[in-house]
């Protein structure tokens, strides 16, 4: 009797252990981190996986004046036995206007066509069932992007060109251009839905309902992953610095214009690429306008220097000083080095008469006081402990940390100011723009970016939407200079109440529609559209308030240098707003109508819209196996993918990881049990 009673305990063992195993194999049945060894195109053939060689990624670069138009072409080859579909999620800048596509296969040349987002996908999944060759360029985040390529055939190349638009930073008196070469893994948030849409690592979740989509695998070394940068730089002006912060670069100028190379030809696409030139201080801009003529309508993109403030007196409000950092698993390798090291820096500016609090976060917050402390030898010295004692580990959980952080109203007598340090790998991005906009109350957002390839969307519209600036850290050795910069704005007034007076009679449609606060050495920067009558002599005037006293400055727009991409500009500019104020509350059907109108009329990729090349030659026979897989993209410099996949915390294969251990401890069970029967048995028989 008791024989059987262990018999059915080792039984009901087995039998639960292998109920766990199905559905932690059903879970793992897509793409997972550790499955992808090597380069590129992933092709998960009838004998296991195999992989077509990336061939290069070329980057083609053409900047003029505040514009710049780069294509970025792409190319694959199927080296396996069967007919494949090729999906790759890649990342792009966050305000890049992607206006064109050509699909090249073999020696078929397809130009992509702007449909709404349901109907593209309806005539590619019926071209693609068809054997017909097709492209599909969907986006998932301002910064990220899918293609999908239907009917590879064995042994065939394929080409993907890619073009956008992108308007140049400036500030300090630097022009900058940063173009990303691959993301970091989003924390996905919330309860795995039943249903995916995607291929990627991640279920879809009750937070992130596209989570599949924006999860690609990943890997930690390829030879294959590669790119080669071509820039033609043409300004107009003599330059004092041009360099490449992260990768070496050859510089030629020839009539003025500047031809920049990667030094190697070729770099990892590992880590983001950021040029940055400065004018001669004589040739520095203090007013630029650009204008392009689309339908009769004339769009214009126009930059205004404000007066400089460095010899105005420094802000003697106190402030409260809230630090929040990310020490969350994808945070770990350089990246935590360098967030320390700048929040080093920052404790270090604080005064006497301020407050401050430091959070630290990945999978729950922890504050260093429960609420902010004065300034003092001992908050100092329990600071500097808190920080030297941090690191990375565990999921992404920023709602609570946000929540703890803004929970207390701020005092009267302090300026709030929120600093937050993260690499923003998450992706209930939307989510934490509504916490912010509904929480911050009169204080102040400044987001610090860190590490070789940050979500730049999160970074710039959370700080948008907080009313600050953001600061991008992406090498230990800029550290100290990031954020000098950074508390040399916060601690210099504001500029603020900025209007924008245009010419009477014409009816304007800009963004952003009501300027925010500005910084020391920061532009006023607005993309705008005017229907009505311009006259040579009208002009554009902006004013707004300073310590010094009330500033004003007028710009003849008539006479705006001709650019061609402005419209895209302005249009790429309007859908963010339209996307903001969807976030705001707005009637959700007519947020989307209003951005399927915009962007069907400038031939733009949005949430709602999507670039489609269909061959009308079907090329394989309906019916023949065709493979669905997905393109990795490489770990960015500095982390780690032990790090980043191997907390269940994470949210990347938690699930699956918890059910194999939850498995493996009922099946050594059972093994338990059973040898004990067998050694019962054989002292039974021994006897």
């Amino acid at each position: 009797m008791h024989r059987r009673k262990i018999r059915l305990l080792a039984g009901r063992a087995l039998t639960t252990a292998w109920m766990l195993i199905a559905a932690a194999s059903a879970l793992a049945s897509e793409i997972k981190p550790e499955q992808v060894q090597s380069g590129s195109l992933l092709l998960r053939m009838q004998q296991g996986y195999r992989v077509a060689t990336l061939m290069n990624t070329d980057v083609e670069m053409k900047i003029s004046g505040l514009v710049a138009r780069v294509k970025v072409r792409q190319e694959f080859e199927n080296t396996g036995q069967d007919w494949v579909e090729g999906i790759y999620v890649f990342p792009l800048p966050d305000k890049a206007a992607v206006d064109r596509m050509r699909l090249h296969i073999g020696d078929r040349f397809i130009e992509g066509e702007i449909r709404e987002k349901e109907k593209a996908r309806k005539e590619y999944e019926r071209a693609k069932a068809e054997g017909k060759k097709a492209s599909l360029i969907e986006q998932q985040r301002p910064n990220m992007f899918t293609t999908s390529v239907a009917n590879i055939a064995p042994g065939e190349r394929v080409v993907v060109e890619i073009e956008y638009l992108e308007d140049l930073q400036y500030a300090n008196g630097m022009f900058s251009l940063r173009f990303p070469m691959t993301l970091t893994p989003r924390y996905i948030p919330g309860t795995p839905l039943p249903d995916r849409q995607g291929s990627g690592w991640s279920a879809d979740t009750t937070q992130v309902d596209n989570a599949s989509l924006i999860s690609p695998p990943m890997v930690a070394n390829s030879s294959a992953h590669r790119a080669s940068i071509q820039i033609d730089l043409n300004v107009g002006v003599p330059l004092e610095i041009i360099a490449s912060r992260y990768h070496p670069v050859n510089v030629a100028q020839q009539s003025g214009r500047y031809d920049i190379v990667l030094a190697g030809q070729t770099v990892p696409m590992d880590q983001d690429f950021e040029l940055i030139w400065k004018p001669l201080a004589a040739a520095a801009p203090q007013a630029m306008a650009f204008t392009e003529t689309i339908d009769g309508e004339p769009h214009y993109l126009l930059m205004v220097m404000p007066p400089s403030t460095e010899s105005a007196a420094k802000q003697l409000m106190p402030r409260e000083m809230i630090f929040i950092i990310d020490t969350s698993g994808s945070m770990h390798g350089t990246s935590i080095g360098q967030a320390k090291k700048a929040l080093g820096r920052a404790l270090k500016r604080l005064r006497a008469g301020d407050r401050f609090n430091v959070i630290a976060f990945s999978s729950q917050p922890n504050a260093l006081f429960p609420t902010s402390v004065a300034v003092d030898s001992g908050s100092m010295s329990a600071a500097d402990a808190f920080v030297a004692s941090l690191q990375a580990n565990g999921g992404t959980e920023m709602r609570a940390a946000l929540e703890l952080a803004l929970g207390n109203p701020p005092a009267e007598t302090h300026l709030r100011q929120v600093v937050f340090i993260t690499d923003g790998a998450v992706g209930n991005e939307d989510e934490l723009f509504k916490l912010i906009d509904r929480r911050l109350g009169n204080g102040r957002l400044f987001t610090v970016g860190i590490g070789s390839a940050p979500n730049s969307w999160f970074m710039r519209k959370a700080a948008e939407t907080g009313r600050g600036t953001y600061t991008m850290i992406s090498a230990l050795n800029e550290v100290g200079e990031r954020m000098d910069l950074l508390f040399g704005k916060i601690e210099q007034p504001q500029v603020t109440n900025i209007s924008i007076d245009w010419p009477s009679g014409v009816i304007v449609d800009a963004y952003p529609d009501v300027v925010p606060d500005l910084y020391v050495n920061e532009p006023v920067s607005v993309k705008a559209k005017i229907s009505g009558v311009v006259h040579d002599t009208d002009v554009v005037g902006i004013s707004g308030n300073t310590v010094n006293g009330a500033w004003v400055r007028e710009l003849a727009i008539a006479d705006g240098a001709d650019s061609p991409g402005v419209a895209a500009l302005w249009a790429r500019a309007r859908i963010g707003e339209l996307m903001d104020m969807g976030r705001r509350g707005a009637d959700a059907s007519e947020i989307r109508d209003e951005v399927v109108s915009t962007a069907l009329k400038h031939h733009l990729v949005s949430k709602y819209t999507s670039l489609i090349a269909v061959d009308k030659t079907p090329a394989r026979v309906a019916g023949e196996l065709l493979r669905r897989d997905q393109v990795p993209n490489r770990m960015a410099y500095g982390q780690s993918s032990h790090a980043i996949f191997g907390f269940p915390a994470t949210a990347t294969n938690a699930a699956q990881l918890q059910l194999f251990g939850a498995a493996c401890m009922l099946a050594a069970m059972f093994m338990l049990l059973l040898g004990r029967v067998r050694r019962r048995g054989q002292r039974a028989l021994a006897q």
